[in-house]
């Protein structure tokens, strides 16, 4: 491949920006936000996204983000300042316009004041959210490489990411560095691919903070942040290593490990949310959104020998939003993107956005 890519308040604003090539009218939905981190849609119309630092979900109903919490996470919740640990991950129950279940992957302090990680559910009724059950705990913690995304895939179950808190162990004892896939309820489905005793998806990974299905085929894809550079996309295929600390990139050096679709090379991405566009002359690319490279990267995903490869690169919106942490396409197929520059360690302290595109075609 070419270059060094290889394989407080809360504000409405109606600002909006497109071009007549662009197939997207750009507009800020809300302003001011502190740390958002990720977003799920309700069959209602209403957006819950997460606070990273505050441990507040918060909610977006008719347009306006609405000026009182719907929960609050209290201890055991932890975040240390310029970590990236905190309230993370969101996902709502397939279900939830009859069971209004609301999970949540978020950072926490044991008895031994240990930091961990745990993933937990909770009741909502009108705007406001209750603890109903903690669904995995003691996942390892750290400052840093929490992972964090949360996801109900097409099969109905909950898949999560971790990161591998600076540890180098790879195994299926070690829960650091892995995707989980689990039951709604938390239980462990039998259909793992290590056993119904162990909920570890794919292991082999450093830090992996993306989460999309291909519309079509259900295959999943993760990204993935390298070490200091050689950012990852990866295909994730059951029981799969993905080689860390072994293997990043084209540097493969293991037997049995699974290498990337892509990587960036010397280039760092820093790439957090992904998604795919399932209308419009974006249909079938992946996007991606990128912290350190300040841009949305889209992907063209193609076949080849009956596997996905990844053709052209487009790159969106560089420098223009800062550090984007999550880009997500919303059910009436606009794409919507939260910043990540005020309250981030590597932040310049411009005040975070959430930004919808809303479709041309």
């Amino acid at each position: 491949m070419a270059g060094n890519v290889s394989a407080a308040s809360n504000t409405i604003s109606v600002k909006t920006s497109a071009t007549s090539t662009d197939p997207y009218t750009l507009q800020v939905v809300a302003d001011n936000l502190e740390v958002p981190w990720a977003l799920a849609f309700a069959p209602d119309g209403r957006i819950f996204f997460t606070e990273r630092n505050s441990g507040r979900v918060r909610v977006i109903v008719n347009g306006q983000v609405r000026s009182t919490p719907v929960i609050t996470l209290g201890a055991p919740f932890y975040y240390q300042p310029k970590s990236e640990g905190g309230l993370l991950g969101i996902a709502l129950d397939p279900n939830f316009e009859t069971n209004h279940y609301m999970y949540l992957y978020h950072t926490y302090k044991d008895s031994n004041n240990t930091v961990k990680n745990r993933l937990v559910r909770l009741i909502e009724n009108n705007n406001t959210a209750k603890l109903d059950k903690v669904l995995l705990d003691k996942l390892p913690g750290a400052v840093y490489h929490n992972g964090g995304r949360l996801k109900v895939g097409p099969d109905n179950k909950l898949y999560f990411s971790n990161g591998n808190y600076g540890k180098t162990d790879d195994t299926l004892t070690y829960l650091g560095g892995k995707i989980f896939r689990l039951n709604l309820d938390g239980t462990i489905p039998s259909d793992n691919p290590f056993g119904a005793s162990s909920p570890v998806y794919t292991r082999g990974h450093r830090n992996p903070q993306g989460l999309a299905w291909q519309p079509g085929t259900n295959r999943l894809f993760s990204s993935e942040h390298g070490e200091a550079a050689k950012d990852e996309i990866n295909y994730i295929v059951p029981g799969a290593n993905y080689g860390w600390p072994d293997y990043e990139g084209d540097n493969q050096n293991k037997p049995g490990i699974t290498p990337p679709l892509i990587h960036s090379g010397n280039t760092r991405w820093a790439p957090s949310g992904i998604t795919f566009v399932t209308d419009g002359p974006w249909k079938g690319d992946l996007l991606v959104s990128n912290l350190v490279g300040k841009q949305i990267i889209r992907m063209q995903v193609k076949e080849q020998n009956g596997k996905p490869v990844i053709g052209n690169l487009s790159y969106l919106y560089k420098n223009t939003y800062g550090r984007i942490r999550e880009v997500i396409e919303a059910p009436d197929r606009s794409i919507y993107i939260i910043t990540s520059n005020n309250g981030d360690k590597n932040g310049d302290g411009t005040p975070d956005k959430l930004i919808r595109l809303i479709p041309n075609f």
